[in-house]
Protein backbone atom coordinates (compact mmCIF):
# COMPACT_ATOMS: atom_id res chain seq x y z
CA UNK A 1 0.00 0.00 0.00
CA UNK A 2 1.32 3.41 -0.88
CA UNK A 3 1.16 6.12 1.70
CA UNK A 4 1.59 9.68 0.63
CA UNK A 5 2.89 12.38 2.93
CA UNK A 6 2.55 15.95 1.68
CA UNK A 7 4.79 18.64 3.11
CA UNK A 8 4.03 22.25 2.27
CA UNK A 9 6.71 24.92 2.05
CA UNK A 10 5.07 28.32 1.68
CA UNK A 11 7.05 31.11 0.11
CA UNK A 12 5.56 34.25 1.66
CA UNK A 13 7.57 36.42 -0.70
CA UNK A 14 5.52 35.10 -3.60
CA UNK A 15 2.18 36.13 -2.07
CA UNK A 16 0.65 39.52 -2.55
CA UNK A 17 1.34 40.27 1.08
CA UNK A 18 -0.65 40.17 4.22
CA UNK A 19 -3.10 42.75 2.90
CA UNK A 20 -3.94 40.55 -0.05
CA UNK A 21 -4.39 37.58 2.25
CA UNK A 22 -6.98 39.56 4.24
CA UNK A 23 -8.78 40.80 1.14
CA UNK A 24 -12.00 38.94 0.25
CA UNK A 25 -11.21 39.18 -3.45
CA UNK A 26 -9.03 36.42 -4.91
CA UNK A 27 -6.92 36.88 -8.04
CA UNK A 28 -8.57 35.84 -11.28
CA UNK A 29 -5.50 33.93 -12.48
CA UNK A 30 -4.97 30.50 -10.98
CA UNK A 31 -1.46 29.08 -11.22
CA UNK A 32 -1.49 25.44 -12.23
CA UNK A 33 0.95 22.97 -10.62
CA UNK A 34 4.09 22.27 -12.60
CA UNK A 35 5.20 18.65 -12.80
CA UNK A 36 8.75 18.43 -11.47
CA UNK A 37 11.25 15.61 -12.08
CA UNK A 38 11.30 12.64 -9.75
CA UNK A 39 13.97 13.33 -7.16
CA UNK A 40 14.55 9.72 -6.18
CA UNK A 41 13.78 6.94 -8.59
CA UNK A 42 14.63 3.23 -8.93
CA UNK A 43 16.17 4.18 -12.29
CA UNK A 44 19.09 5.54 -10.27
CA UNK A 45 19.87 1.95 -9.28
CA UNK A 46 19.50 0.20 -12.62
CA UNK A 47 22.92 -1.43 -12.25
CA UNK A 48 21.16 -4.57 -10.99
CA UNK A 49 19.44 -7.19 -13.13
CA UNK A 50 16.40 -6.89 -10.86
CA UNK A 51 15.74 -3.44 -12.37
CA UNK A 52 14.70 -5.16 -15.63
CA UNK A 53 11.53 -7.15 -14.78
CA UNK A 54 10.50 -7.17 -18.45
CA UNK A 55 13.48 -9.49 -19.11
CA UNK A 56 12.27 -12.05 -16.56
CA UNK A 57 11.80 -14.85 -19.13
CA UNK A 58 14.82 -13.96 -21.26
CA UNK A 59 17.46 -16.51 -20.27
CA UNK A 60 20.04 -14.79 -22.46
CA UNK A 61 19.65 -11.28 -21.01
CA UNK A 62 22.83 -10.12 -19.28
CA UNK A 63 23.96 -6.95 -17.48
CA UNK A 64 26.98 -8.32 -15.59
CA UNK A 65 28.56 -6.59 -12.62
CA UNK A 66 32.00 -8.12 -13.09
CA UNK A 67 33.47 -6.57 -9.98
CA UNK A 68 30.95 -8.27 -7.71
CA UNK A 69 31.14 -11.51 -9.68
CA UNK A 70 34.90 -11.68 -9.15
CA UNK A 71 34.46 -10.78 -5.48
CA UNK A 72 32.03 -13.69 -5.11
CA UNK A 73 34.44 -16.02 -6.90
CA UNK A 74 37.19 -15.00 -4.48
CA UNK A 75 34.92 -15.46 -1.47
CA UNK A 76 33.91 -18.95 -2.63
CA UNK A 77 37.54 -19.91 -3.24
CA UNK A 78 38.46 -18.73 0.25
CA UNK A 79 35.59 -20.76 1.69
CA UNK A 80 36.84 -23.83 -0.17
CA UNK A 81 40.32 -23.49 1.29
CA UNK A 82 38.87 -22.94 4.76
CA UNK A 83 36.59 -25.98 4.36
CA UNK A 84 39.52 -28.17 3.34
CA UNK A 85 41.48 -26.95 6.36
CA UNK A 86 38.58 -27.81 8.67
CA UNK A 87 38.12 -31.24 7.08
CA UNK A 88 41.81 -31.94 7.54
CA UNK A 89 41.43 -31.23 11.25
CA UNK A 90 38.35 -33.43 11.77
CA UNK A 91 38.67 -36.97 13.16
CA UNK A 92 39.22 -39.59 10.48
CA UNK A 93 35.81 -41.18 11.03
CA UNK A 94 34.14 -37.84 10.19
CA UNK A 95 35.10 -38.16 6.50
CA UNK A 96 35.53 -41.01 4.01
CA UNK A 97 39.21 -40.17 3.59
CA UNK A 98 41.89 -42.59 4.73
CA UNK A 99 44.07 -39.91 6.28
CA UNK A 100 46.88 -42.27 7.24
CA UNK A 101 47.25 -43.46 3.65
CA UNK A 102 46.94 -39.93 2.26
CA UNK A 103 49.63 -38.51 4.52
CA UNK A 104 52.15 -41.00 3.15
CA UNK A 105 51.79 -39.44 -0.31
CA UNK A 106 52.97 -35.89 -1.14
CA UNK A 107 50.19 -33.39 -1.83
CA UNK A 108 51.06 -32.86 -5.50
CA UNK A 109 51.37 -36.58 -6.15
CA UNK A 110 47.94 -37.14 -4.63
CA UNK A 111 46.38 -34.70 -7.10
CA UNK A 112 48.11 -36.33 -10.09
CA UNK A 113 47.01 -39.79 -8.95
CA UNK A 114 43.39 -38.78 -8.35
CA UNK A 115 42.88 -36.61 -11.44
CA UNK A 116 45.30 -37.81 -14.13
CA UNK A 117 46.01 -41.46 -13.40
CA UNK A 118 42.78 -42.68 -11.81
CA UNK A 119 40.23 -40.09 -12.92
CA UNK A 120 36.63 -39.58 -11.76
CA UNK A 121 34.63 -42.33 -10.10
CA UNK A 122 31.01 -43.04 -9.16
CA UNK A 123 30.93 -42.27 -5.46
CA UNK A 124 28.76 -43.92 -2.81
CA UNK A 125 27.96 -40.88 -0.70
CA UNK A 126 24.64 -40.50 1.07
CA UNK A 127 21.91 -39.64 -1.50
CA UNK A 128 21.02 -36.61 0.65
CA UNK A 129 24.43 -35.17 -0.21
CA UNK A 130 24.50 -36.15 -3.89
CA UNK A 131 20.95 -35.25 -4.86
CA UNK A 132 19.88 -32.54 -2.39
CA UNK A 133 22.77 -30.69 -0.75
CA UNK A 134 25.08 -30.71 -3.76
CA UNK A 135 22.40 -29.32 -6.13
CA UNK A 136 21.60 -26.67 -3.52
CA UNK A 137 25.30 -25.75 -3.46
CA UNK A 138 25.23 -25.54 -7.25
CA UNK A 139 22.18 -23.26 -7.03
CA UNK A 140 24.02 -21.01 -4.57
CA UNK A 141 27.01 -20.78 -6.96
CA UNK A 142 24.61 -20.09 -9.83
CA UNK A 143 22.93 -17.27 -7.90
CA UNK A 144 26.32 -15.76 -7.03
CA UNK A 145 26.55 -14.89 -10.73
CA UNK A 146 22.87 -14.63 -11.75
CA UNK A 147 22.05 -12.00 -9.13
CA UNK A 148 24.95 -9.94 -10.45
CA UNK A 149 23.62 -9.76 -13.97
CA UNK A 150 24.94 -12.82 -15.81
CA UNK A 151 22.53 -14.66 -18.10
CA UNK A 152 21.25 -18.14 -17.29
CA UNK A 153 23.92 -19.67 -19.51
CA UNK A 154 26.72 -17.55 -18.11
CA UNK A 155 25.64 -18.38 -14.58
CA UNK A 156 25.58 -22.08 -15.46
CA UNK A 157 29.19 -21.83 -16.66
CA UNK A 158 30.14 -19.93 -13.50
CA UNK A 159 28.54 -22.61 -11.33
CA UNK A 160 30.27 -25.39 -13.28
CA UNK A 161 33.60 -23.61 -13.02
CA UNK A 162 33.29 -23.16 -9.27
CA UNK A 163 31.94 -26.63 -8.44
CA UNK A 164 33.75 -28.75 -11.02
CA UNK A 165 37.06 -27.02 -11.71
CA UNK A 166 37.74 -25.28 -8.40
CA UNK A 167 36.37 -28.00 -6.11
CA UNK A 168 36.15 -31.41 -7.78
CA UNK A 169 39.34 -31.10 -9.85
CA UNK A 170 40.91 -28.58 -7.50
CA UNK A 171 40.70 -28.52 -3.71
CA UNK A 172 38.95 -31.85 -3.14
CA UNK A 173 41.13 -33.69 -5.66
CA UNK A 174 44.03 -33.46 -3.21
CA UNK A 175 42.05 -35.76 -0.92
CA UNK A 176 40.00 -38.03 -3.20
CA UNK A 177 39.10 -38.79 -6.80
CA UNK A 178 36.53 -36.51 -8.47
CA UNK A 179 32.92 -37.73 -8.39
CA UNK A 180 30.86 -38.22 -11.53
CA UNK A 181 27.70 -37.20 -9.65
CA UNK A 182 29.28 -33.99 -8.41
CA UNK A 183 30.72 -33.12 -11.83
CA UNK A 184 27.30 -33.14 -13.52
CA UNK A 185 24.53 -33.05 -10.91
CA UNK A 186 25.87 -30.12 -8.90
CA UNK A 187 26.04 -27.56 -11.76
CA UNK A 188 23.22 -28.85 -13.99
CA UNK A 189 20.52 -29.56 -11.40
CA UNK A 190 21.85 -26.60 -9.43
CA UNK A 191 21.26 -24.29 -12.42
CA UNK A 192 17.63 -25.39 -12.75
CA UNK A 193 17.12 -24.96 -9.01
CA UNK A 194 19.04 -21.69 -9.11
CA UNK A 195 16.82 -20.22 -11.84
CA UNK A 196 13.86 -20.95 -9.58
CA UNK A 197 15.71 -19.17 -6.79
CA UNK A 198 16.31 -16.24 -9.16
CA UNK A 199 12.57 -15.90 -9.87
CA UNK A 200 11.86 -16.04 -6.13
CA UNK A 201 14.52 -13.39 -5.45
CA UNK A 202 13.05 -11.18 -8.17
CA UNK A 203 9.65 -11.40 -6.43
CA UNK A 204 11.23 -10.49 -3.10
CA UNK A 205 13.04 -7.48 -4.57
CA UNK A 206 9.83 -6.29 -6.25
CA UNK A 207 8.07 -6.46 -2.87
CA UNK A 208 10.82 -4.80 -0.83
CA UNK A 209 12.00 -8.11 0.64
CA UNK A 210 8.57 -8.93 2.08
CA UNK A 211 6.88 -12.32 1.73
CA UNK A 212 3.29 -12.87 2.84
CA UNK A 213 3.43 -9.35 4.23
CA UNK A 214 6.37 -10.17 6.50
CA UNK A 215 9.85 -8.64 6.05
CA UNK A 216 11.23 -11.25 8.47
CA UNK A 217 10.09 -14.18 6.32
CA UNK A 218 11.16 -12.32 3.19
CA UNK A 219 14.69 -11.74 4.45
CA UNK A 220 15.06 -15.33 5.65
CA UNK A 221 14.02 -16.64 2.23
CA UNK A 222 16.37 -14.15 0.54
CA UNK A 223 19.33 -15.53 2.49
CA UNK A 224 18.30 -19.10 1.66
CA UNK A 225 17.92 -18.57 -2.09
CA UNK A 226 20.92 -16.25 -2.52
CA UNK A 227 23.29 -16.86 0.39
CA UNK A 228 26.50 -15.63 -1.26
CA UNK A 229 25.22 -12.22 -2.36
CA UNK A 230 23.21 -11.58 0.79
CA UNK A 231 26.16 -12.37 3.07
CA UNK A 232 28.70 -10.46 0.97
CA UNK A 233 26.18 -7.62 0.73
CA UNK A 234 26.27 -7.18 4.50
CA UNK A 235 29.83 -5.89 4.08
CA UNK A 236 30.07 -4.51 0.56
CA UNK A 237 26.52 -3.27 0.00
CA UNK A 238 23.72 -4.92 -1.95
CA UNK A 239 22.50 -3.33 -5.23
CA UNK A 240 19.32 -5.43 -5.16
CA UNK A 241 18.37 -4.07 -1.74
CA UNK A 242 19.16 -0.49 -2.81
CA UNK A 243 16.91 -0.93 -5.83
CA UNK A 244 14.14 -2.45 -3.71
CA UNK A 245 14.22 0.52 -1.33
CA UNK A 246 14.30 3.06 -4.18
CA UNK A 247 11.41 1.27 -5.85
CA UNK A 248 9.26 1.84 -2.79
CA UNK A 249 10.45 5.37 -1.98
CA UNK A 250 10.00 8.13 -4.53
CA UNK A 251 10.10 11.89 -3.96
CA UNK A 252 8.36 14.39 -6.22
CA UNK A 253 8.04 18.18 -6.00
CA UNK A 254 5.07 20.12 -7.36
CA UNK A 255 5.19 23.96 -7.38
CA UNK A 256 1.74 25.56 -7.41
CA UNK A 257 -1.00 27.30 -5.42
CA UNK A 258 -1.86 25.82 -2.04
CA UNK A 259 -4.44 26.66 0.61
CA UNK A 260 -3.59 26.71 4.29
CA UNK A 261 -5.88 28.02 7.04
CA UNK A 262 -8.21 29.47 4.45
CA UNK A 263 -5.47 31.49 2.77
CA UNK A 264 -4.09 30.87 -0.70
CA UNK A 265 -0.42 31.23 -1.51
CA UNK A 266 2.08 29.92 -4.02
CA UNK A 267 4.27 27.16 -2.65
CA UNK A 268 5.86 23.77 -3.15
CA UNK A 269 4.33 20.36 -2.48
CA UNK A 270 6.84 17.60 -1.73
CA UNK A 271 5.35 14.11 -2.08
CA UNK A 272 7.01 10.99 -0.69
CA UNK A 273 5.71 7.64 -1.94
CA UNK A 274 6.80 4.46 -0.16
Amino acid sequence: MQRRLAFFIIFAALTIGSAAAQSPAMPDTVLEPIEAPILLSPDAYNNTIYAYPEQNLNLGFSVPDWKRIWINAGVLTGCYVAALTVLEMLPEDATTWNRAALQRVPLGTRWVNHVIKEGPEWDHDNPMFNFVLHPYSGAAYFMAARSNGLSFWGSLLFSAGVSTICWEFGIEAFMERPSWQDIFITPLVGAVMGEGFFRAKRYLVANNYCLWGSPIIGNIVAFLVDPVNEVVGLIGGNPARKYARARHLQLQSHPGPITLNGQTAYGLTLTATF
